[in-house]
C-alpha cells in the first residue's frame, strides 16, 4: 500500500468515531497488559509464555472492540490476525495495531512499553494513538488536528547543533558486531550529546513528538511499530523520512524522526 502525503477528503464522521474508539481500545489493551504483568510471579509458566499470552490478550481485546464497531475495516499487526482465521473487512479503513510494543522491557518489568494503534484511510495515515500504561500517558494525533499528550497540545523540540542532540536509536535483537545498525549507532554517538537504546519504537516516536528527545531512527521496524507514531511526529511539527532523507514509506524498515532545527541534515549525513 502506498501511503501518500497528498491531502485526501475523508469521511469525517467515520474518522471521528474511529478516533474515539482507538483511544478506548488503547486504554483497554494497556489495562490488560498491566493486569498480566502482575502474574509474572507465577511459577508454573515462564515469562516468555506469559508475555505471549499477555500480547495476544491485549490484541484480542483491541480487535474485538474495533472490529465489533467497524466490521468492514482491515487489521494489520504483529500477531497475524489473518493466520488466526480472524475475519477481515475490505473497506477503506485499515488499522495498524501493536498490542505490546517493547516486549523485552515488559518481560523484565522495565517501564517503557506501550500499546500502539494507527489508522489509515484509503492508504493514507490519518490518526495515531500510543498509550503508555505505566505512566497513564496517552499520545494522540490526527491529520490536521494537532498532537496531544493527555489532552494537552505537544510540540517537537528544536535543536540546531549535533553536540546538543539527545537521540534514540533502535537496534535489532541480538545484534551482531557487523550489523550496519550498530555501526551507525557507534558512528553517531561521538557527534551528539547522547544516543540511547530504549526498546520501544512507538514510545520513541511519541517522545520526539512531545519534545522529550530530538531525534529517533531505526532500520528494523514493521508498519505496526511506527504507523501511529509517524502521525504524532508530523502533527507535532516534526520531520519523518527514511534515514537517508528520502520520502518515508510505511512499508519499508527504516525511519528517521527529527524535531525542528538544523540537526536533521547533519544526522542524515552521519547516518549515510
Amino acid at each position: 500500500m502506498n501511503v501518500a502525503d497528498a491531502p485526501l477528503t475523508a469521511d469525517v464522521n467515520g474518522l471521528n468515531a474511529r478516533f474515539a474508539a482507538a483511544e478506548e481500545a488503547a486504554r483497554l489493551g494497556g489495562a490488560i497488559l498491566q493486569d498480566w504483568r502482575k502474574r509474572f510471579t507465577a511459577r508454573e509458566k515462564s515469562p516468555a509464555n506469559l508475555v505471549t499470552e499477555a500480547d495476544f490478550a491485549s490484541q484480542k481485546a483491541i480487535f474485538e472492540l474495533l472490529h465489533g464497531r467497524f466490521p468492514d475495516d482491515r487489521f494489520v499487526g504483529e500477531e497475524d490476525l489473518g493466520a488466526q482465521g480472524v475475519p477481515q473487512g475490505d473497506g477503506a479503513y485499515e488499522w495498524y495495531v501493536d498490542p505490546l510494543d517493547g516486549t523485552g522491557n515488559y518481560v523484565h518489568g522495565f517501564p517503557y512499553y506501550a500499546v500502539s494503534i494507527g489508522l489509515a484511510y484509503h492508504g493514507k495515515l490519518h490518526a495515531g494513538h500510543v498509550y503508555d500504561p505505566t505512566r497513564d500517558e496517552m499520545f494522540a494525533a490526527r491529520i490536521g488536528g494537532g498532537a496531544y499528550l493527555n489532552g494537552r497540545p505537544m510540540r517537537v523540540a528544536s535543536c540546531d547543533r549535533m553536540p546538543d542532540a539527545f537521540c534514540v536509536a533502535s537496534l535489532p535483537v541480538a545484534t551482531d558486531p557487523e550489523n550496519i545498525a550498530l555501526e551507525r549507532f557507534l558512528r553517531v554517538a561521538p557527534q551528539v550529546q547522547t544516543v540511547q537504546r530504549t526498546g520501544s519504537a512507538a514510545l520513541n516516536l511519541s517522545y520526539v513528538a512531545a519534545g522529550r528527545i530530538d531525534a529517533f531512527w531505526s532500520t528494523s521496524l514493521s508498519p505496526w511499530d511506527k504507523a501511529a507514531g509517524v502521525v504524532l511526529v508530523r502533527e507535532a511539527g516534526g520531520s519523518i523520512t527514511k534515514c537517508d532523507g528520502s520520502d518515508f514509506d510505511l512499508h519499508t524498515r527504516d525511519v528517521l524522526a527529527v524535531g525542528e532545527g538544523d540537526v536533521r541534515a547533519a544526522l542524515i549525513d552521519a547516518l549515510a
